[in-house]
């Protein structure tokens, strides 16, 4: 596209320099910038963009987005945010990509990816050509792409979707994370429908409070951002957005709602229940062990409705989705016991994860989790408390340390445990811990993994090792199996 074409559909103080240029594509990373690229640069974060536009025009940028003018020899265009402008030159850029597709957002502390999972398998059962975008990376059209954020930054987000349009995707079912709302990352986006899970404490090291936490929360429903909206109405929050949400349509097993369920039964392998889905009852069974997953797969039956899913189709969606990697993932069994892991990285998480595993053991239940570094602090005692409530046995380890002392993190949770148990063991390497915890497992007891899910990486002082709990699990288990083997045999 050229430069001028593209000034002339955003807003802006004026431009510096012009001369007109094509424009290949569009870049707020420094270090991912190609020849022909515009490079926008915005402050108020970590790192100020304007600091690495240099960086930015020696690797080829050709034009800059900028708050204030630079001296440097290429065309900038002055905007007043450029965070907001990136969004606008990248809808731009990229033809307003998102006008072609049928956009779901789904926002809330837990339950986001299950949720749009469960409903990307509704959509695909309609036979809807569906992509998903969050924390497990983007799919559709038989591609795959590894995660890097939950909610991808504009640039990026919209070149996502303009490959979705042009591949046929009809809809688009996305995780939207508070830190993404804060931004302004999904600015100018007309949801087809918005989902509101739940709201539990997180994120407080970067929104510091929870009414700077739910304010977040909250834009995804601000007016005319969605055109119909989804609200659990046994949360607290939920009830009180929809309050003032224009088409807010609810689902609860507690309190009075459009969609609830009755007769629910659980076990390991997944629940039954019957969803009572505006006055229209309906058999749902999932293969998901869990309460909260009843609750989720409420949210994703009801939005589909609304778009227009018949209820077989949503039925057939829910039954057919065998598992959410790394979301109270079964993975196998060792000694006669279950193992399970789950992404729980809150206390909300941890508890409802631990809650729904205990009412199923027959034996002892063990936890292994520990907390992410440089992250919320606070929630670490409380995360040690809920462990040594609902398991019989805790091994603290080590989570994302990224740039603080595992062990540190550790001595933190471990007060919250020690409170209320002595039944706990400080383990700091995560495979070790795992290990240890495996060895302890006997016929009817249950194992929980907690705090990574389906994460394929340990973020260790900036870097990223290739990890996995359950490529742990299966190694570790299947090296002491052939151990056992080869002493058998000898």
């Amino acid at each position: 596209m050229l430069l001028g074409n593209l000034i002339g559909q955003i807003e802006h103080e004026r431009v510096s320099r012009f001369e007109e240029r094509e424009i290949i594509g569009i870049s707020t990373d420094s270090k991912h910038v190609m020849k022909g690229d515009l490079f926008v640069c915005f402050s108020g974060g970590e790192h100020d963009g304007h600091e690495f536009a240099a960086e930015a025009v020696s690797a080829g940028a050709s034009a800059l987005a900028v708050e204030r003018e630079l001296p440097l020899p290429v065309p900038q265009i002055v905007v007043k945010d450029g965070r907001k402008a990136a969004g606008e030159i990248a809808r731009a850029f990229y033809g307003h990509p998102e006008r072609k597709l049928k956009i779901i957002g789904i926002t809330g502390t837990n339950g986001k990816t299950t949720t749009a999972h469960m409903l990307a398998a509704i959509l695909a059962a309609a036979g809807k050509e569906c992509g998903i975008i969050g924390t497990l990376g983007i799919r559709y059209a038989n591609r795959e792409i590894s995660p890097d954020l939950t909610t991808p930054d504009p640039p990026y987000l919209y070149k996502i979707f303009a490959d979705m349009a042009e591949a046929g995707v009809e809809y688009v079912v996305m995780e939207v994370s508070a830190h993404a709302l804060h931004f302004g990352k999904v600015d100018g986006i007309r949801f087809e429908a918005g989902i509101f899970t739940n709201f539990t404490e997180d994120h407080l090291d970067f929104f510091k409070t929870m009414d700077a936490y739910a304010a977040a929360k909250e834009k995804l429903f601000a007016k005319g951002r969605c055109k119909r909206a989804v609200f659990n109405f046994d949360d607290a929050e939920g009830r009180k957005i929809a309050a003032s949400c224009a088409n807010a349509y609810s689902y609860a097993l507690e309190n009075p709602a459009d969609v609830f369920a009755v007769d629910i039964e659980e076990n390991f392998e997944g629940c039954s229940y019957v969803i009572n889905l505006f006055d229209e009852l309906y058999d749902i069974r999932l293969n998901m062990a869990g309460l909260h997953n009843v609750y989720n797969s409420m949210a994703a039956a009801e939005c589909a409705k609304l778009l227009g899913i018949s209820t077989p189709a949503i039925a057939a969606g829910l039954s057919g989705l065998q598992q959410v990697r790394g979301r109270l993932e079964h993975v196998g069994q060792v000694n006669g016991a279950d193992i399970f892991v789950d992404f729980a990285h809150t206390p909300d998480g941890l508890e409802k994860s631990l809650f729904a595993l205990k009412r199923h053991c027959a034996g002892r239940l063990i936890c292994v989790f520990g907390c992410g570094g440089n992250r919320d602090a606070l929630k670490r005692p409380i995360m040690g408390e809920i462990s040594a409530r609902f398991a019989d046995f805790t091994v603290l380890t080590s989570d994302n340390p990224r740039y603080e002392d595992p062990f540190d993190i550790i001595l933190q949770i471990e007060p919250g445990v020690r409170a209320h148990s002595d039944r706990y063991v400080i383990v700091v390497d995560r495979e070790s811990a795992i290990e240890y915890a495996l060895d302890m497992l006997q016929p009817g007891d249950v194992l929980l993994v907690a705090g990574k899910g389906g994460e394929n990486y340990q973020e260790i002082m900036g870097v990223r090792h290739i990890y996995s709990d359950v490529s742990a699990i299966k190694g570790i288990v299947d090296g002491k199996l052939s151990c056992k083997q080869r002493y058998d045999e000898n």
